[in-house]
């Protein structure tokens, strides 16, 4: 077991029963454990296979291939609307866990089955994407920040379509590209530290907040 994630339980204000009796049940399935993402995470033959989330309302396990289980029970759901691979089963209290324990390890079996065929979800590219209308203008309209965006990697690209697509009013996509424009100038995506302090390079781990 990792000493980090020893620590990492004993300090938790909130869902500490919860988070290690899932550990149990993870361990229990010869996962191996380790510390990524300032989580626990469990891997099979050094592929990731899930992750715990101790979160406010709840606690979860994240299986980082989940579309691919054959989820007989209808209990994963996706953490976020643009998802592609990953799926989740959030849990309140420490009945439910102990409720779905036999559920819980026959989705970690099958999750290791996937890993051992070697399946992959079939991830949507970049070029799967549609440019937002109000995105394709700037890029139109402004040189410069045509050749920084096609410059910025295929996933920093599509961060920006997802982003700019999710607001519903014309104005709002808009304002969402104005306010990006800096960023894709700058070379950034759009989760990407500007301000050099994050701890977590290239990615923002929020150091901006803090300076003065």
């Amino acid at each position: 077991m990792e000493a980090k994630v020893d620590n990492y339980l004993n300090k938790l204000v909130k869902w500490q029963p919860e988070m290690t009796l899932l550990r149990k049940i993870i361990l229990d399935c010869g996962l191996t454990e380790e510390w990524k993402w300032s989580k626990p995470c469990y891997s099979f033959q050094k592929s990731n296979v899930l992750i715990l989330y101790s979160l406010k309302d709840c606690t979860a396990i994240g299986f980082f291939n989940g579309a691919l289980l054959s989820d007989t029970n209808n209990i994963l759901k996706k953490p976020g609307e643009n998802t592609q691979a990953g799926r989740w089963v959030r849990f309140a209290d420490m009945q439910e866990i102990m409720a779905l324990e036999t559920v819980i390890k026959a989705y970690i079996f099958e999750s290791i089955e996937v890993e051992k065929a070697g399946l992959k979800v079939a991830l949507k590219q970049h070029t799967d994407y549609e440019v937002p209308v109000e995105l394709q203008q700037k890029l139109n309209e402004i040189p410069a920040l045509k050749i920084a965006f096609n410059a910025l990697t295929p996933g920093r690209q599509r961060g920006y379509f997802i982003y700019i697509s999710g607001a519903k009013q014309s104005s709002s996509r808009m304002n969402r590209v104005e306010s990006s424009m800096p960023r894709i100038l700058n070379g950034k995506g759009l989760n990407d530290c500007i301000c050099g302090f994050s701890k977590r390079m290239p990615a923002c781990d929020g150091s901006h907040k803090y300076i003065t």
